[in-house]
């Protein structure tokens, strides 16, 4: 209770609160400004007339508290001999009333020393100019006023001041803060959008520079960062708008974003629920600035159905040991806390204003008791604004006590000299502050960067709606900036309240998210987090969410069905394990099986006539090399091979040029036997003799073995992976390696065909004791007829099948030829015996 003595000085005190400031001598003095009234009626602020002092109402018991702060900070420095030994400091503390005006008069009386009706003490009239400034808390007045302090080096620390604008060296060489830039606050809340998803929200704004700034930060950082985009970009009016807030609470409406952040203050905020409310817009997650993360107004239970789990940063919460004590002392001490004390219980000093007792109002008798109240004044548990305002105090102190450590000759300014205390330039002590370093009592480590902004912290704030209907702010997490880790986050997200039925945090998405397979084609003339998932062509992939675009799988790779991985691709080649490949094999080793038997049949009757006739020799090597040409087919089948594919078409090359050759040989033999059983055509067989009839069947075949040699010396066929044919299968093949080659081998077999057919048809009518030349003729027909069918079937056929083409080919003409010349002679061996005879022979045209 506050005693009769004191009661008999409030008139006295109460003019004294009338300068709106607070003072306290000292060796050094630092100046202060603070918001303890909300507002203010100021008729001039003209320098050339008669100064008038403002006249501010509406108190800010959180404000007085701060300016307490500072004092107390004051004070337990002054108790500190390690700090700042031997000097005692002071303070001078101004109001500024919300107001840029009153804020820039109070400052620049401050640095100047002009406010003429403020004592100190007994011997000293007039205030001195401070050494620095702890203030203000608003950013566009501390624009204002370190713009003009700057001029001449005097050092602001501010303790709520925000915007990013202010990290400027070059418009703000003196400003330092230990509150975290706007810039730091935007990444902090992209990094919260970033960990929920939310790449889809919309930012409203205050309409200062607060709200401005923040606003390019968001623009400049969020794409950039991977945290998504704005949907809309609002600016709150000042005061009372209707149209204006209706205007905006219907943008929100109509946009799909489900998350509203808001960089404004908790005026703003004011009218802008009052609107929400009136259209019962719910169902949006609040993202709320420090300006408003902590504003009581905003708690009430007609809000917390819109407001409830907001998301907000906050000031980084610090204990201040002693201060409670500083406060209550202060209460009991110092009258110039009346208006503390109206606000706090709800009355009036005499004289009371005109109609209050009217109204019911009652007067204050300085007989009540804090303890019958519940008051914020002395509620030390959240301390944020006063942390920040006590670790300025302490950054001023030490870096004046860094400056007095100094020794002569080892200083840093010019001639290695020193400050001195007594002589202080303000420019010296912005030096020092620059680089102070110390830890608070709580455990923060204090120091400024080259922007004179503090070490970044917040702490991260939920708004709890609990069952009973209080509500309860709690912290559920932090980011900060380290040197050492960068920028880093830490949540709980168990202890986060959703205000939504799902209890789940919102999805707040332009569009979904596309999925692995896809990748984002964006939307003309709209966001860029608005997009289409387009699926990846065959051919590419995306293994990863919200790919830019697809990536080609490499070469021997294709896409998954699902666009997501690569796999190898399928190999194609004639395989012996596919059906088509079996029938084949099958059929060149029946083939091959067929010539060997004839072949044994022939020798088991070598000495019968039919065996005998035109040449058994040329026969046996015929049989033979049918039986290589079967056997060659063989290396088109399979996996192409180095080897194989050289091989493949030298075997069938020097096979068919083989039998084509004894077959042209058996056909010249036909006709010089001919012309030998006419009169004075003896000498014709001397010429067919059996020597004659190997050494031509080896010429001919050197001649085909010389082809593929060179062939193969100067452009050999090699295994081959086309991709040509199919995108998602490898096509397995043997290139020929010279096309000309290629065609001198085939066109050499055709001659020879040609002219064995050639001269089988012109002996075709001999006289039937020669008719072997039809059976030469027709084998030959089928011979030509299958190759010429062969080139255009193997041109347009692609991969395997050209190897099928050619296998058929071979397997078709070797059969022609086998059942063409062999079959009636295995006929008449196996099934007619009787005619296997010399008589018989003779008789039907088979004997040599």
């Amino acid at each position: 209770p506050m005693s009769a003595g004191i009661q008999s000085h409030l008139t006295l005190l109460q003019g004294k609160f009338r300068l709106n400031g607070m003072h306290k001598a000292g060796d050094m003095v630092l100046g202060g400004l603070f918001q303890i009234h909300f507002f203010s009626a100021y008729p001039d602020l003209s320098f050339t007339s008669e100064p008038q002092h403002p006249t501010c109402h509406g108190f800010d018991v959180l404000g007085f508290r701060q300016a307490q702060t500072m004092a107390f900070a004051v004070d337990e420095i002054n108790r500190n001999s390690n700090l700042l030994p031997n000097v005692t400091l002071g303070y001078s503390l101004y109001d500024n009333c919300l107001q840029l005006g009153i804020g820039f008069r109070g400052a620049l009386s401050l640095a100047s020393g002009q406010e003429d009706q403020v004592t100190l003490d007994d011997a000293c009239v007039g205030t001195p100019p401070v050494l620095g400034i702890v203030g203000d808390s608003s950013s566009t007045r501390s624009i204002a006023i370190s713009t003009v302090l700057g001029l001449y080096r005097v050092p602001m620390v501010s303790y709520f001041a925000t915007c990013s604008c202010l990290s400027d060296r070059q418009k703000f060489p003196s400003f330092f803060r230990t509150i975290p830039s706007d810039a730091f606050q935007v990444r902090a809340m992209i990094q919260i959008l970033k960990r929920f998803g939310w790449t889809w929200a919309g930012l409203l704004i205050s309409d200062d520079d607060y709200g401005v700034h923040a606003a390019r930060s968001f623009q400049s950082d969020l794409a950039p960062s991977g945290g998504g985009c704005l949907a809309y970009t609002e600016i709150l009016p000042w005061g009372d708008n209707p149209d204006e807030l209706r205007r905006i609470v219907d943008v929100m409406k109509e946009s799909t974003a489900r998350v509203v952040i808001v960089f404004a203050h908790e005026s703003h905020m004011i009218n802008l629920m009052e609107e929400v409310v009136r259209q019962n817009v719910t169902g949006l997650q609040w993202m709320a600035s420090e300006a408003w993360t902590s504003a009581a107004v905003l708690q009430t239970p007609d809000l917390m159905p819109y407001l409830g789990g907001t998301l907000g940063i906050a000031i980084r919460r610090g204990e201040i040991s002693g201060l409670k004590d500083f406060l209550i002392q202060l209460l009991f001490n110092i009258f110039q806390v009346n208006q503390f004390w109206e606000y706090t219980f709800q009355c009036r000093f005499a004289p009371p204003p005109a109609g209050w007792m009217e109204a019911g109002g009652t007067l204050c008798t300085g007989q009540e008791k804090l303890e019958n109240v519940e008051t914020e004044f002395l509620d030390i548990s959240n301390l944020r604004p006063e942390y920040n305002v006590y670790k300025a105090v302490y950054a001023l102190a030490y870096a004046l006590h860094d400056m007095q450590q100094c020794e002569p000759g080892r200083g840093p300014f010019s001639g290695h000299g020193c400050g001195n205390l007594q002589r202080l330039e303000p420019w010296q002590l912005v030096y020092y502050l620059g680089r102070i370093n110390f830890t608070t009592p709580f455990g923060d480590q204090v120091s400024f960067d080259e922007n004179g902004d503090a070490l970044p912290i917040y702490d991260i704030m939920n708004w709890l709606w609990l069952p009973d209907g209080r509500t309860e702010v709690q912290n559920v997490g932090e980011v900060k900036k380290s040197a050492s880790k960068g920028e880093e986050l830490t949540l709980d997200e168990n202890k986060i309240f959703w205000n939504f039925g799902s209890k789940q945090p919102p999805r707040s998405v332009c569009s979904e998210s596309c999925p692995p397979g896809t990748r984002m084609a964006r939307k003309k003339g709209e966001a860029e987090c608005c997009f289409d998932c387009i699926p990846c062509s065959e051919g590419e992939i995306s293994n990863s969410t919200d790919s830019m675009e697809c990536t080609n799988c490499p070469e021997d790779f294709w896409s998954s069905p699902q666009r997501d991985h690569c796999v190898a691709k399928k190999t194609e080649f004639l395989s012996y394990h596919e059906p088509l490949g079996i029938c084949l094999t099958a059929t060149a080793l029946l083939g091959t099986f067929i010539c060997a038997t004839v072949l044994v049949i022939f020798i088991c009757h070598r000495q019968t006539p039919v065996v005998r006739a035109n040449n058994s020799e040329l026969s046996f090597q015929l049989l033979l090399s049918l039986k290589f040409c079967f056997l060659c087919s063989l290396l088109f089948i399979g996996r192409p091979r180095p080897w194989t594919c050289q091989l493949r078409h030298v075997a069938f090359g020097i096979s068919f040029v083989l039998c084509i050759s004894c077959i042209l040989v058996k056909t010249m033999v036909v006709l010089a036997v001919f012309r030998a059983s006419k009169p004075g055509g003896e000498a014709s067989l001397k010429w067919f003799g059996s020597v004659q009839q190997r050494g031509t069947v080896l010429v001919l075949t050197s001649v085909q073995a010389a082809i593929c040699t060179a062939w193969l010396v100067s452009a050999s066929p090699a295994p081959h992976k086309n991709t040509q044919y199919h995108s998602d299968k490898i096509v397995y093949e043997c290139v020929v390696g010279s096309t000309v080659a290629f065609a001198v081998l085939l066109g050499y077999i055709g001659l020879l065909a040609v002219l064995s057919f050639l001269l089988a048809f012109f002996a075709r009518n001999l006289p039937d004791s020669f008719n072997e030349a039809k059976l030469i003729t027709f084998s030959m027909l089928i011979f030509c007829a299958v190759w010429v069918a062969f080139v255009p079937a193997y041109i347009s056929s692609p991969g395997k099948f050209a190897d099928v083409v050619e296998v058929f080919a071979i397997l078709a003409s070797s059969f022609g030829l086998l059942v063409a010349l062999f079959g009636p002679k295995c006929y008449i061996i196996l099934l007619r015996p009787e005619r296997n005879t010399k008589k018989a022979i003779m008789g039907r045209g088979m004997e040599s």
